[in-house]
């Protein structure tokens, strides 16, 4: 039974069976005869999340290196005007995306939360595929920034990357020790810091394309470098492709309000309103700072072309400031790219050791990675995350060690198109069924704001980026097609189908409801995980007026003035 799942009152609860690692370790980690002592531990995670925690985790996991260095060869391959409209876009799409996250979320304030909707309102083998690719995504990313993290204070001076390597790893290892709690905090400090300083980016560079920089002899730039001899549209319908793999990159993590859910202290009006805020937050310092980022920054500059994830010194932010002469302010700003790459992986431990929490937990990963100990904290997937941290240290290798890190970023290259795509899947897929088993959407206490129209809308969206990834991945900008550029760009759709098959294959036998292509409508289950006060109102056995003075109650407390909307949306900027 999840965490916060509807009890039947004539069963009761389950009883208390384990609180021991010991009795995780033993027997087959996979053998569902084992459930119960997964079940008892899987319940700890502890609810130490408030609103300003959740507002600060996805703006703290979208806004990182993807923004602050990746956004350079995207404005390079594709140009001031594809840079901003296809941010425009993935933030639409992203919006749809968090609005089916919300609902679901709030329904179902479950451990491991999106993978667990895939499983049970899609395909268990889905959800499986998901889920793996989720958390390797993460595993991956965690080296990945540290090294970024590493790589920006050669800025100032040439250290070997191993030391600060160990630096960053005893850091994050450290914040483990306080929970999610201690997660929460630093999430919330460093975010406040990256928002000051896209703020005074902002600032800086209104004043910078005024022409009121005396140290800047270009004067009134304007719009100077969205037309000739520079180009607002790089290599052509090409480039504008290139850049929907950045921008989708660059807001991952803004799911991690989801993924939070059964470790928030009030979901049912956390969610909703970190949902709403963190839109217009991200879609604010996105959208804007890069409009602002292509007005005085020329797209032909070669040291974009060194903008990759981990080359910081490359970052338009930083080369924007050089421009325009002022001393002193790289380094600042040098800085909060360090900051936000050390709280990219932050929210990378927290993202891959809760997924593979959960999915141990389902039996679709070994048991003993399920334990939590007494202070919520889940040790072994901190420690396995951690592990992974290691593989930063390949980059001690010079000959080898990018091309080893090049091919395991590959994994995560296009992971959140199936994630998001995904997602609203199951969110359709959820209404369905719970129109078919007689409840309606009025019994829901948050709806999706553009409902399934809107899941529907974005799936589509996830299809066309990965279309036109597939077409830039087989015809990549300035080249031929190529073998070696088409799988480092495309390996996470054949790795999602191998996980796909993998469960498949071990569920034949074992789970014979797994062999179906999808869940029938019919069989979804609605009530597991349910909420405690969502179960007063729509769970089995509730009488019917009950029902309708409940559903009366919330739709009363919906109604709001005009007053109400303009409050709601200031407060979703600021």
């Amino acid at each position: 039974m999840a965490a916060n799942a509807y009890v039947d009152p004539e069963k009761g609860a389950p009883p208390r069976v384990s609180h021991t690692f010991a009795d995780h370790r033993r027997g087959s980690q996979l053998d569902t005869a084992n459930e119960a002592i997964v079940t008892e531990d899987t319940n700890q995670l502890k609810r130490g999340l408030h609103g300003r925690h959740m507002q600060m985790i996805a703006v703290g996991g979208a806004i990182g290196a993807g923004l602050f260095v990746g956004s350079g060869s995207a404005l390079h391959s594709g140009g001031p005007g594809s840079l901003l409209i296809c941010f425009m876009i993935i933030g639409f799409m992203i919006m749809f995306m968090m609005q089916a996250l919300a609902e679901l979320a709030v329904m179902y304030p479950v451990n491991g939360a999106f993978y667990q909707y895939i499983v049970r309102f899609v395909d268990p083998s889905w959800g499986f595929a998901i889920g793996w690719d989720y958390a390797i995504q993460w595993l991956t990313i965690l080296p990945f920034e540290i090294t970024a993290a590493g790589i920006t204070i050669d800025y100032w001076k040439h250290y070997n990357i191993g030391i600060w390597i160990a630096v960053f790893l005893t850091v994050l290892t450290i914040i483990q020790f306080f929970g999610v709690r201690g997660y929460g905090e630093v999430e919330f400090v460093l975010s406040m810091i990256k928002i000051a300083a896209c703020t005074g980016f902002i600032i800086f560079g209104i004043i910078v394309n005024c022409g009121g920089v005396p140290t800047d002899n270009r004067g009134y730039i304007g719009a100077r470098y969205w037309h000739s001899p520079e180009e607002a549209f790089r290599n052509g319908f090409k480039g504008f492709c290139s850049v929907f793999v950045t921008a989708s990159f660059a807001f991952g993590g803004t799911e991690l309000t989801g993924l939070a859910a059964a470790e928030a202290e009030n979901p049912r009006k956390q969610i909703p309103k970190a949902t709403k805020q963190v839109f217009w937050r991200i879609t604010f310092f996105y959208v804007v700072n890069l409009f602002i980022l292509g007005l005085i920054v020329p797209s032909s500059s070669e040291v974009l072309l060194g903008s990759s994830g981990a080359n910081t010194k490359a970052s338009p932010f930083v080369l924007a400031i050089t421009l325009a002469g002022v001393k002193g302010l790289p380094s600042v700003f040098n800085t909060v790219i360090t900051v936000a790459v050390i709280s990219v992986a932050n929210s990378a431990t927290y993202a891959s050791t809760r997924t593979i929490q959960a999915m141990a937990a389902n039996g679709m990963a070994p048991k003993f990675l399920a334990y939590v100990d007494s202070k919520g904290r889940p040790i072994p997937t901190i420690i396995l995350q951690l592990l992974f941290g290691l593989l930063a240290f390949i980059n001690e290798a010079s000959e080898t060690g990018g091309v080893i890190f090049g091919w395991l970023l590959a994994l995560s290259g296009i992971a959140n198109f199936f994630v998001y795509g995904s997602i609203c899947i199951a969110h359709i897929r959820f209404r369905q069924a719970w129109k078919h088993q007689g409840h309606d959407v009025s019994e829901l206490s948050y709806r999706a704001s553009f409902g399934v129209i809107g899941s529907y809308i974005c799936v589509v969206m996830n299809f066309l980026c990965l279309a036109a990834q597939f077409y830039v991945a087989l015809w990549p900008i300035g080249g031929s097609p190529d073998a070696e550029a088409f799988f480092s760009a495309y390996i996470a759709l054949p790795l999602i189908i191998f996980l796909y098959f993998v469960w498949k294959a071990y569920s034949w036998t074992r789970y014979p409801s797994h062999r179906r292509l999808f869940v029938p409508i019919k069989d979804i289950d609605v009530m597991t995980g349910m909420r405690e006060d969502q179960a007063a109102l729509s769970g089995i056995g509730v009488d019917e007026e009950v029902r309708r003075s409940s559903i009366e109650a919330l739709e009363l407390e919906k109604k709001k003035g005009l007053m109400g909307y303009v409050r709601r949306f200031t407060e979703g900027l600021f």
